[in-house]
C-alpha cells in the first residue's frame, strides 16, 4: 500500500471513531438522569409530635373574706344528688342569697340549722324580692354529700332554694372564708348579690354565732329595687 493511500485510510478511520463515540450514550444511562416521574409519591418526612407537659394549677384562696361592693366569683357546685348549680346561671334570673354554713366539722352545726329554718320560715318574703337563695355545705370530700342529706332530712326546701355541697373547700377558699383550724370549716356568712354579680350585702361571722339578720337581708334586697 502507497504512503498516500494508507494515510488516507487512517484520517477515514479517525473520522469514524469520532461520530461513533459522539453518538453513543455518555456512562450515565438516560433513566438515571430523568426527573422523577409526577405520578410518583413524594414521601415527606414525619414529625414526631411534641408531648406537652401538664401545667400544675393551684387552687384559688383568699387571704381576705369576699366583701361589700366586690365582685363574686362565679362558682358550678353540685347539690348532694349530683345536680350542677351555677352560680352565673342563677344570676340571669334574679339576686341571689347565698348563705355559707359550717356544713360538716365532724358534726351537725345546731346554729346552722337554726339559721336555714329561719330562713325557710321567710321564703315567701324572699320569693316576693324575686330572691333566690342558694345554701353552701362545706366540708372534705369523704361522705359529705351523706352528712349534707342528712343535714336537709328534716327540711322541705322550698322552690326558691338550693342546697350544695363544697367538696373540699373549693368555694371556701375561693371566696375567702376557710376557718382554718382544728374542728373548723368555714366562717358562716350571708352575702346578697345583685343580677350583675356584685355583692351588696356582706355579713362574716368570725364565730359560731353573730349571723346575718333577716331583716337586714331583706333590706339590701328591697334596695335592689
Amino acid at each position: 500500500m502507497s504512503y498516500r493511500l494508507f494515510t488516507l485510510v487512517t484520517v477515514v478511520s479517525a473520522l469514524f471513531c469520532l461520530t461513533s463515540c459522539k453518538d453513543s450514550p455518555s456512562s450515565d444511562s438516560a433513566e438515571d438522569q430523568a426527573p422523577p416521574s409526577a405520578t410518583e409519591p413524594v414521601e415527606e418526612p414525619v414529625v414526631e409530635p411534641v408531648a406537652e407537659e401538664p401545667v400544675a394549677t393551684e387552687p384559688v384562696v383568699r387571704t381576705q373574706a369576699l366583701a361589700m361592693g366586690e365582685t363574686a366569683p362565679d362558682f358550678t357546685l353540685s347539690t348532694p344528688d349530683q345536680t350542677p348549680f351555677h352560680l352565673a346561671k342563677q344570676l340571669e334570673e334574679g339576686p341571689v342569697v347565698l348563705l355559707a354554713l359550717r356544713g360538716w366539722p365532724g358534726y351537725q352545726c345546731p346554729i346552722c340549722t337554726r339559721q336555714v329554718g329561719a330562713f325557710v320560715a321567710q321564703a315567701d318574703a324572699l320569693e316576693a324580692a324575686g330572691a333566690h337563695v342558694v345554701l353552701v355545705y362545706p366540708g372534705p370530700a369523704e361522705q359529705l354529700a351523706e352528712h349534707a342529706q342528712e343535714f336537709v332530712s328534716d327540711t322541705t326546701l322550698p322552690a326558691n332554694f338550693s342546697f350544695v355541697i363544697d367538696s373540699d373547700f373549693g368555694f371556701t377558699n375561693r371566696y375567702g372564708l376557710r376557718w382554718d383550724e382544728a374542728g373548723e370549716t368555714a366562717y358562716p356568712s350571708t352575702f346578697v348579690i345583685d343580677t350583675q354579680g356584685i355583692v351588696q350585702f356582706a355579713k362574716v361571722s368570725q364565730s359560731h354565732e353573730g349571723r346575718a339578720k333577716m331583716a337586714d337581708v331583706l333590706t339590701a334586697l328591697g334596695e335592689l329595687k
